[in-house]
């Protein structure tokens, strides 16, 4: 499967398998790790795919509110909903005058570390197969799994443009309706907001990337400053990551 594809789960426009991205000694395993905007209009089709595609963890990583106005329909679903809620990257959070992706994902870096440690060691944890969502799936949702495959050893340059698919999956419909539900609690819709709500250009999460080098040094080191082990990082590599043959 090529992890680029957006994977036509009934109910969901950003929906994707990040597994098939070459490693240094192999490839991310498919059916492991998967991505996609909410879940609140899966309905029986859209579970049913979710059932055959083998997800049996679903991570969620919008906040209370957003949980609750649109909740999860995993109703019927053998599946394990672990929350973990963050603010930015919200459509609350998105609301707020001169706010960008880059401040937003420097918020979720810098406060949320203990959310996104909690994310990685999930994904680890099981050798079954993991969503990650969030409302885009862009966002909070981007960064946890960017980070998660660069930990994999993915090229940082694969790893953007994994990124920057969203934007092109949410545009159109998704986004359409997300403005118009903005709009109708008196957020104009500005271009601005359009890029935020369903942009994803490469330099936000690369921006992003530089902004935890900076401060510590690696992507690594970020890892292990916010509480992640070496054996962690060991697990989710083994977990994500396919040896090539021989």
């Amino acid at each position: 499967m090529n992890p680029q594809t957006r994977i036509p789960v009934p109910g969901t426009f950003n929906f994707r398998d990040v597994g098939g991205y070459a490693t240094p000694d192999g490839f991310v395993r498919s059916g492991k790790l998967f991505r996609s905007d909410g879940l609140s209009k899966l309905g029986s089709a859209g579970k049913a795919e979710m059932t055959r595609l083998g997800v049996r963890t679903v991570i969620d990583l919008r906040d209370d509110f957003e949980a609750e106005v649109m909740p999860d329909d995993l109703a019927g679903l053998d599946v394990e909903a672990v929350r973990l809620p963050v603010f930015e990257g919200s459509g609350a959070s998105q609301g707020v005058a001169g706010v960008s992706l880059e401040a937003l994902y420097e918020k979720i870096l810098g406060q949320h570390s203990d959310v996104v440690v909690a994310a990685l060691r999930e994904i680890a944890s099981t050798d079954n197969g993991v969503l990650v969502h969030c409302t885009a799936g862009k966002d909070r949702t981007g960064i946890v799994v960017a980070l998660a495959l660069l930990v994999a050893g993915v090229d940082r340059s694969v790893v953007l443009a994994d990124y920057a698919r969203s934007q092109t999956n949410l545009d159109g419909e998704w986004l359409d309706g997300m403005l118009a539900l903005m709009a109708a609690h008196g957020v104009e819709a500005t271009p601005e907001l359009r890029v935020l709500m369903g942009g994803s250009p490469p330099e936000a999460l690369d921006g992003a990337l530089r902004f935890i080098e900076d401060a510590h040094g690696s992507v690594t080191q970020y890892l292990l400053d916010s509480g992640m082990s070496l054996n962690d990082l060991a697990a989710l590599r083994s977990a994500l990551v396919e040896p090539s043959a021989g």
